[in-house]
């Protein structure tokens, strides 16, 4: 079942399909339109993206951000503070495998974005 994003965890368009979940486990496949993103969020045991299709960012709090493409496998690390979303001009799609409950933090300003 494919449900849409609220407005306090995202920023534009942003839809996921929950893939399944075991136990404290959770993988989804997320797709962001042009210029959709995240807010700053972390998760205690980290978190794995794999980029299926399309291209866009991803930056931890404090970092570099950086490009990510179809083919591209990002690891955050435990506890890390960061975003991801499409480019201003592409769509994304990743998969999201993550445990245990994501602590969500306030949105990634244009600015931030635009860096």
């Amino acid at each position: 079942m494919t449900t849409k994003g609220p407005a306090e965890r995202f920023a534009g368009d942003v839809w996921f399909d929950d893939l399944g979940a075991t136990d404290n486990t959770t993988v989804m496949s997320v797709h962001f339109t042009p210029g959709a993103r995240t807010a700053w969020h972390s998760h205690p045991h980290g978190q794995v993206l794999h980029v299926t299709e399309g291209a866009g960012f991803v930056q931890p709090r404090g970092g570099d951000r950086e490009q990510i493409r179809a083919g591209d496998t990002i690891q955050a690390q435990a506890g890390q503070v960061h975003w991801h979303g499409a480019g201003p001009d592409s769509f994304l799609t990743h998969l999201a495998i993550q445990e245990g409950v994501t602590q969500w933090a306030e949105h990634v300003s244009d600015e931030e974005y635009n860096r």
